[in-house]
């Protein structure tokens, strides 16, 4: 199965999106459109686009002259709307694609599943193992191994030894490694029965500062023939919800 993506947009509409956040952040008192284009030197179809996308998940406000004002983003307080705010971005996402999906991070060593939007029509898999033994077969695992250098892949797996799953399960560290290094970091990573049985899933990077995360998704194996278009659009939803992991 060939998956092409246009490399790294997601992280591309990302630093723009905070280019025109913290230009919007400076103005207290407001902002128009052609003046943030002209600070942060965006064309203004971009920018345009942009702070759509950043009205939409509340990032900015309109003013009723026109200008655009910073929404809450910093803080305590607004930690806790921002967090509500991912969940809701994943509500989005799960509903769209039609898949349950899931927000992982690299954590002191460990893989956390950290949010997870899922759903009567749309279960999350079935942790059979624990996601922290299981990085060289799942997809969450292998994006989030993609993101350390050799010698963090080595110490996961030192203290976590792949073992055989299902019969595609990759139990050889030699070939894990080929694999991963071969792998571009804007295609999703693919997970075809390897971790379990009657699944199929696919992860994007979501890197954020010096931290490694993912973004995922989780499908039926009756259901594999949508995993195309499903990462796709994974890939291509990827922004809001690293825009709340950056922010």
């Amino acid at each position: 199965m060939a998956l092409t993506y246009e490399s790294a947009a997601p992280y591309r509409s990302v630093r723009k999106a905070l280019r025109v956040l913290e230009t919007v952040s400076r103005h207290p008192s407001g902002i128009t459109e052609p003046a943030i284009a002209a600070a942060t030197r965006l064309p203004r179809t971009e920018v345009a686009a942009l702070l759509r996308m950043l009205r939409a998940e509340e990032y900015v406000r309109r003013l009723p002259d026109g200008g655009y004002v910073a929404g809450a983003y910093g803080g305590e307080p607004a930690r806790a709307v921002v967090r509500g705010r991912l969940q809701r971005q994943l509500e989005r996402l799960r509903d769209t694609i039609g898949a349950a999906v899931y927000v992982s991070r690299y954590v002191d060593g460990e893989i956390r599943v950290t949010d997870v939007a899922d759903g009567p029509g749309v279960p999350r898999v079935n942790e059979w193992v624990d996601f922290r033994s299981a990085a060289h077969a799942s997809a969450i695992g292998k994006s989030l191994l993609s993101q350390l250098d050799v010698n963090g892949r080595r110490d996961h797996l030192a203290r976590h030894r792949p073992a055989r799953l299902t019969s595609r399960t990759i139990t050889s560290e030699r070939a894990l490694f080929t694999r991963l290094e071969a792998h571009v970091p804007s295609v999703p990573v693919l997970d075809l029965q390897e971790y379990a049985v009657g699944t199929v899933c696919a992860a994007v990077p979501l890197t954020a500062g010096a931290s490694a995360n993912c973004l995922a998704l989780s499908l039926p194996v009756e259901h594999a023939h949508r995993l195309h278009d499903a990462a796709l659009a994974l890939n291509r939803n990827a922004t809001p919800v690293l825009l709340s992991l950056a922010l």
